[in-house]
């Protein structure tokens, strides 16, 4: 019987409690609850998958201890100091050729190698009855795409370069990381003793010789010390910074920073709405103790409600995060493998523990406030219960480890400080704006309206600092996304070319330039391309002068030269004039990042050939024209005595396939590279990061808006006692309306025309400074963001008036 009474009255309490989250208008705190826990389930549960898949990026990944590159072909030096060592190797040629097949033709990556690849990790061939692990003379193994691309079958005839093979089959999982999204092309495995007949590789072309070693790792540390690395050689191990793993860490940072800035939103609505709530609920729970409830029982009711919230809360943000985290990752489809690695309980258990320690302090300090409210406010209202301050120890239990989790996140730490800064900014601009409109003349209501709101100078910058903070981070989310993504969809011409032949010998260049010129197709002039890398600057090392600049292209890895008989005519002249002897004119860029000037003596390796120019012009170029483009360009004399290929780009329609296809045919070697297709994969780029960034400012904006809906609601209920008193007064209905809608009409005036102020100053220094944009003036915003304000205010206003101009004597009876 006494467990059935029990049982009864948690029923019966459970029932209360549901009626006292909606009565208290608690729901807030579940919506920023989900909030908080669907982002970082998210954020968690994507950065769990890029942790593992940069695991695997080990050795596993190198398919080798340690990997030697170079641009141009291992001297045999080499190979005789790893044997001599009792290394074991295996080499890689990479280069890129087109493909043909009766039924069409793809420009592809081409790996040759020899029987023993690959040391580490595993490859897996497949025909249609038996898989195999390595390539033998004479086979030709194909990327699954290029089955549909081409239009074949396994035994079919496919042409690489000069050379014909029959499709061995397909590639059913290649070592090492294949979802790198920087190699768009798909790749081909042929055997190194096939790789001459092919004809693709010449003196000029882009090829990448790899040598994989596998030994004790004491002995490789000693043949890297006596080996002398020229510009165009590398090692790379585990330990070597990856593009893939650059690419993962700032996508987590930036994911982190969103996170944080919902967080802190959501936390904000969360410390609100208790806040209000417990303000309206004061004299129940006096009530409830003078008429004998429990200091126990009052905690043990508030602790129901809050186990209500938080079990929603997890249902619903659980739900919620892993539908975020799938569209999160759409975006990372072409970087992440597939199958993806799966992220485990872990983030679920972040999450809620991430939540649970925010609810801590956020809901923790405010009900322990209530609980000790005593049964004498009934009769004489007290502003707050007898607490201890010990309670507001409780809001270290998030701050602990939040500094544990960012200490190495700089950004969300410049973030943090900058949100407190302009928090303190826009609240005293706020105060100022509001002080100085009291002194114009206006109408009584919007006297009344700015004389209640200039009453306390704190409340006011506090409650202003934050709508407009609210608005301003809203704002500019927005707008950077708008003006990014109307930049990157404005920046290639109508006219721009659309293909580009690459590698193309001296001996058929003029062939091949007679095709195009006699259909008419509109082409560029023919670059001599050579590679190479910037050596010197005025006898002194480029890297030690650069000023930590070695991220440039000019000095990070070999680029492509040119030489001409005067400076392209889509390029602008900025500084000097062209030369006709041993002269370089640089792009504006690059002499800027290396502090070049005119008259600067440059020294560059090419070919394993050391030459020398003088800076006699800076260029500007615009890089997103689709023309050919160079960082540096030589005068002839400079570069006459080493071989080169050309290149030409060309703007071609459909009527022009066949003339396309015939080149391709009659010049196998020249790699076509048309870009109508990998313009359809960059369109589908593109709407995936509009999506992406849709996404991120959408989840920004809900807890903006939920946080502002907050503010609003708490600032209007704050003022019930007052409205109350101007209703018992004899204050008028049409009265008190017009002063509240004057005053939070001036609210949403004035915290608009500052978020709008500060937002537009700071995507304007984000366009410059971040990404050399020219920054625009957002005439839409300030019409849409004031009204988008108002709207907001108006639903909280509508959702409340009745109650508030209810007269007190009808408030109590």
């Amino acid at each position: 019987m006494s467990v059935q009474s029990n049982t009864h009255i948690n029923k019966r309490l459970i029932r209360w409690s549901l009626s006292e989250i909606r009565q208290g208008q608690l729901w807030p705190v579940t919506v920023a609850l989900v909030l908080i826990v669907a982002c970082i389930f998210a954020l968690t549960a994507l950065a769990e998958r890029m942790e593992q898949v940069v695991v695997k990026q080990g050795k596993e990944a190198l398919t080798a201890d340690t990997v030697f590159i170079s641009a141009n072909p291992v001297a045999d030096d080499f190979y005789q100091l790893l044997d001599g060592n009792a290394l074991i190797s295996t080499t890689q040629t990479r280069f890129a050729t087109m493909a043909f097949s009766d039924n069409g033709m793809k420009l592809i990556t081409v790996k040759s190698v020899d029987e023993t690849y690959p040391l580490q990790g595993e490859m897996v061939l497949a025909n249609d009855t038996e898989t195999f692990e390595r390539v033998n003379p004479g086979e030709l193994w194909l990327d699954e795409r290029l089955f549909n691309q081409l239009d074949v079958t396994i035994g079919d005839s496919v042409t690489v370069g000069d050379a014909d093979f029959l499709v061995s089959g397909r590639i059913v999982e290649e070592p090492g990381l294949s979802f790198n999204p920087f190699q768009q092309m798909p790749s081909a495995f042929i055997h190194n003793s096939d790789l001459d007949k092919t004809g693709a590789v010449q003196l000029g072309s882009r090829v990448r010789y790899s040598v994989f070693i596998n030994g004790d790792l004491d002995v490789i540390e000693n043949v890297k010390s006596q080996v002398e690395l020229t510009p165009s050689e590398r090692w790379r191990d585990q330990n070597s910074a990856s593009r893939t793993n650059e690419v993962f860490q700032r996508t987590e940072q930036y994911l982190s920073l969103t996170v944080a800035i919902v967080v802190i939103m959501a936390a904000t609505t969360l410390v609100l709405t208790c806040h209000h709530y417990v303000a309206t609920r004061r004299k129940t729970i006096a009530m409830l103790k003078s008429l004998g409830a429990s200091k126990m029982w009052v905690t043990r009711w508030l602790l129901t409600q809050v186990a209500i919230l938080m079990t929603t809360a997890a249902v619903f943000g659980i739900l919620l995060g892993i539908g975020l985290e799938f569209l999160l990752r759409i975006p990372l489809v072409d970087l992440l493998p597939n199958p993806l690695p799966s992220y485990g309980i872990k983030p679920a258990l972040i999450a809620l523990s991430t939540s649970f320690l925010i609810a801590v302090p956020a809901l923790g300090i405010p009900l322990i406030n209530l609980t000790n409210v005593s049964a004498v406010n009934v009769m004489q209202p007290t502003s707050e219960g007898q607490g201890s301050w010990a309670r507001y120890a409780l809001i270290l239990v998030p701050i602990v480890p939040m500094l544990v989790a960012y200490r190495d996140n700089q950004l969300v730490w410049i973030v943090l400080g900058g949100i407190i800064s302009l928090f303190l900014v826009l609240g005293g601009l706020s105060v100022l704006i509001t002080r100085a409109l009291s002194k114009i003349p206006l109408s009584t209501a919007f006297k009344l309206a700015l004389s209640r709101i200039n009453r306390s100078m704190t409340a006011t910058g506090v409650q202003f600092g934050a709508l407009a903070l609210s608005l301003m981070l809203l704002s500019t989310m927005w707008l950077v996304r708008t003006d990014l993504l109307t930049d990157w969809q404005t920046t290639l011409p109508a006219d721009a070319p659309n293909a580009f032949a690459l590698n193309i010998a001296p001996y058929e260049k003029d062939a091949y330039l007679n095709v195009l010129d006699k259909n008419e197709i509109d082409r560029s002039e023919a670059y001599p391309i050579i590679r190479g890398r910037l050596q010197n600057i005025n006898g002194q090392d480029a890297k030690e002068l650069a000023k930590g600049e070695e991220g440039t292209d000019a000095l990070r890895r070999e680029i492509n030269f040119t030489f001409a008989d005067k400076v392209p005519a889509h390029n602008t002249f900025i500084d000097g004039e062209w030369s006709r002897e041993r002269g370089v004119s640089v792009e504006s860029d690059v002499a800027r990042d290396l502090g070049l000037k005119l008259g600067d003596e440059l020294s560059f390796v090419i070919n394993s050939q050391q030459v020398t120019a003088t800076v006699n012009s800076i260029r500007a170029v615009e890089w997103r024209d689709m023309k050919p483009n160079f960082y540096f360009i030589f005068t002839p004399d400079v570069l006459k005595d080493i071989p080169a290929t050309y290149l030409v780009s060309f703007r071609v329609e459909e009527r022009n396939d066949q003339v396309l296809n015939a080149l391709s045919r009659q010049h196998p070697t020249v790699s076509l590279m048309d870009i109508r297709t990998m313009g359809a994969k960059i369109q589908a780029l593109l709407s995936q990061i509009v999506w992406s960034i849709t996404l991120l400012a959408a989840i920004g904006v809900l807890s903006g808006l939920l946080l502002i809906f907050t503010l609003l609601r708490l600032s209007l209920g704050q003022r019930q006692e007052e409205i109350q008193l101007y209703r018992t007064l004899g204050a008028s209905k049409k009265r008190v309306q017009q002063t509240i809608w004057a005053e939070y009409g001036l609210m949403a005036l004035v915290a608009s025309f500052i978020a709008i102020v500060g937002s537009e100053l700071v995507v304007g220094a984000i366009m410059v400074l971040g990404f050399e944009l020219e920054p625009t003036l957002h005439t839409l915003l300030w019409i849409t963001l004031p009204t988008g304000t108002f709207f907001t205010l108006a639903l909280v206003v509508n959702s409340l008036i009745k109650r508030l101009l209810t007269p007190i004597n009808k408030a109590f009876s």
